[in-house]
């Protein structure tokens, strides 16, 4: 197995980091691999906003679900769907409808990615926040986010702060890659995947406040998650801000 791929096969989450700083050597690398990734016919319609302020830090922690981590992590960069440089280029130009949003979006997904694969390239570790969107409407007036700016995903990245954590198990392959058509749930697979999740979660501390909360299940945590995770100002926001009109 080579390099890259011992990398990406033992990720791992990290959610604990020393107060180290990162070097501007470091920061500039991490930023070149994530500004090289791939981008949809070169709209490179992403922003990356890095949470230098500590106050700022600090209020944008609060917004993001109070994830110590986030204050604790040497760097926070939260990538941005952003078309509003695009539409200053093309004024007349509709960015109103919704691919425009899911083009940003999977964009910053992919540049978040290669900025963390980066990062633990160099021994450091990271975690995302997904919780940029709990307070989404009041982040973005924080972070003075211009129409058609919309925050993505948070990273955080930093020197891990003791060992890493296991490898959290995955659905298998067979629940996951399918030949030439989709395929049913097994539920067979998934009640032995539900037990291998609920053995992995006994066997370690949970910091993440908005995984799992006791030990149970995938099946039970999905359950748990898919009903607290509706936004439901989520369609007003996206309009103000300019996008899913259409």
């Amino acid at each position: 197995m080579n390099k890259t791929l011992e990398l990406l096969h033992n990720h791992s989450s990290v959610r604990s980091y020393t107060n180290q700083p990162l070097t501007e050597e470091q920061r500039n690398a991490i930023f070149q691999a994530a500004t090289q990734t791939s981008s949809f016919s070169l709209l490179q319609a992403v922003s990356i906003i890095r949470i230098t302020d500590p106050a700022l830090r600090q209020e944008v922690m609060e917004l993001c679900g109070h994830q110590p981590y986030i204050g604790e992590a040497a760097e926070f960069w939260i990538f941005c769907s952003d078309f509003h440089r695009n539409h200053e280029i093309a004024p007349e130009v509709d960015i109103e409808y919704i691919e425009f949003l899911t083009i940003g979006l999977v964009d910053a997904g992919l540049m978040a990615q290669n900025a963390l694969t980066a990062a633990e390239s160099m021994g450091l570790g990271g975690v995302y926040i997904g919780g940029v969107k709990l307070n989404i409407e009041k982040l973005s007036e924080l972070l003075q986010l211009p129409k058609y700016v919309i925050p993505a995903v948070g990273l955080c990245i930093g020197v891990p702060a003791g060992e890493k954590a296991g490898l959290k198990p995955r659905l298998p392959k067979s629940m996951v890659l399918f030949d030439n058509q989709y395929q049913p749930l097994d539920t067979k697979q998934l009640a032995v995947y539900d037990d291998t999740v609920k053995k992995y979660y006994q066997a370690r501390p949970i910091r993440a406040p908005f995984t799992v909360k006791t030990v149970k299940g995938w099946s039970d945590h999905i359950q748990d998650h898919l009903e607290r995770s509706i936004l439901p100002d989520m369609m007003n926001y996206l309009n103000k801000m300019g996008y899913a009109k259409k």
